[in-house]
């Protein structure tokens, strides 16, 4: 990664270092394992004519490859690491596109009765039963730094507990996958274990599961999803035009009405509900805009 201070001869130089007709996007893993990210590809190919090159990790790690100037577009799902990265620098025309919510699933024995119960009481649950070597207790967490990994982390916090000295290293109870929302369910169903996961992976592969829906409400599960142009001031190559372009096609009411449906017919319900103004600027949602940009470079 080059880092550059800002100037309008430096951001010229990023753009025409950028490969033409080449976006780069990292994205969350829960975006892809739903299988959402595969058709919004297509269609944008389709329409536009650019070759979409989509990377699926963490929240974190997309973070992180986009300050090296490795992608021009993050799709992710955490809103403290999205600050982070905004007021760093790297991040620019940030807009949220949809939202949907954490769950915490595990088998329907449910062997820490944690049903029905608020996030935090359910974690309180989970936490004594599992470090009381309570039979068949157990928790699987992504332990990957994405964006369900720092949800699990601010809840384990609420829940009255320090995470690296009261969570991490605890116990056997508590298995870090070090992996995708996809591979961590499997995981938690290999070894009968709650998990937090959003709902649209978990319905996803519901029909490979064994895991049941055991706390779904509470504040603390809202999961909103973001796009945000990485700055092309901070990184050499960074294809900005064609970031913001993708962004102000993600955020058109057409796109919209197709994400807001997906996984309806499937699933029996759509896996993700598309944001509008002015809402998504209020709270609990809290974003800067989820309209389109007006193309900005900076």
């Amino acid at each position: 990664m080059v880092v550059m201070l800002a100037s309008c001869a430096m951001t010229v130089t990023a753009q025409e270092a950028a490969e033409p007709g080449v976006l780069r996007i990292a994205t969350t893993t829960s975006l892809y394992d739903t299988g959402l990210l595969d058709e919004l590809e297509l269609m944008y190919e389709e329409t536009s004519d650019v070759d979409v090159q989509i990377t699926a990790q963490g929240t974190g790690q997309s973070l992180d490859t986009a300050r090296r100037g490795d992608v021009d577009l993050v799709l992710v799902h955490s809103p403290s690491l999205e600050q982070e990265f905004i007021n760093e620098g790297y991040g620019i025309n940030e807009r949220c596109f949809a939202y949907n919510n954490y769950i915490i699933v595990g088998p329907e024995s449910d062997p820490a009765g944690i049903a029905n119960m608020t996030p935090d009481e359910a974690f309180q649950a989970i936490y004594n039963a599992g470090t009381n070597e309570t039979e068949g207790v157990a928790f699987a967490s992504r332990g990957d730094d994405s964006g369900t990994h720092t949800r699990e982390q601010e809840i384990w916090e609420a829940a009255g507990y320090n995470y690296t000295t009261d969570i991490r290293d605890s116990g056997a109870w508590y298995l870090e996958s070090g992996s995708g929302m996809g591979e961590t369910l499997t995981l938690a169903n290999q070894r009968e274990a709650y998990t937090l996961s959003d709902i649209g992976t978990y319905l996803a592969l519901q029909d490979q599961l064994n895991l049941v829906q055991l706390v779904t409400g509470g504040d603390e599960l809202l999961n909103r999803y973001s796009a945000i142009s990485v700055n092309p001031e901070m990184a050499e190559g960074v294809n900005i035009d064609e970031a913001n372009n993708f962004t102000d096609w993600l955020t058109s009411d057409e796109t919209k009405d197709y994400i807001g449906n997906f996984g309806a017919e499937e699933f029996g319900q759509p896996l993700f509900t598309p944001l509008y103004p002015p809402e998504c600027t209020e709270p609990p949602f809290n974003c800067t805009s989820c309209s389109g940009s007006m193309n900005a470079t900076a």
